[in-house]
């Protein structure tokens, strides 16, 4: 098994089941994207660049779908959460009825047009 879809399958509940969510509709609308494991938690790529990483945080009680999104996303800033952090925003989910796809689809979309600029260094 991979590094990425063991941390994924070894999450206590909720946050397996918020995680193995994600990685569907991530997937599923995003067929061409990679999971890799980077920095001990699963990144997604897209052509080669950074999409979002998706974290499970068991301390805190929530799942982060973050993004590399200086100077981008402006937009969602009211539902996202960037906590002090200049160039990583965040979706945060407690609970799989949280997750709103719609939104989530649009921000990935974004963030999509964006990754082949280096916006990570901008």
């Amino acid at each position: 098994m991979k590094p990425a879809e063991e941390y994924i399958l070894t999450r206590p509940e909720p946050f397996k089941s918020i995680l193995l969510h994600l990685q569907i509709v991530i997937e599923t609308n995003f067929p061409e994207v990679e999971l890799k494991f980077k920095w001990k938690i699963p990144v997604y790529y897209l052509n080669g660049h950074q999409l979002c990483y998706i974290n499970a945080s068991l301390k805190k009680g929530f799942v982060d779908v973050g993004f590399w999104a200086k100077n981008i996303l402006e937009e969602y800033s009211d539902v996202m959460v960037s906590e002090g952090r200049t160039v990583v925003k965040s979706l945060r989910y407690t609970s799989i009825e949280d997750v709103d796809n719609e939104l989530l689809l649009k921000v990935l979309k974004e963030v999509s047009l964006h990754s082949h600029k280096g916006f990570y260094k901008r």
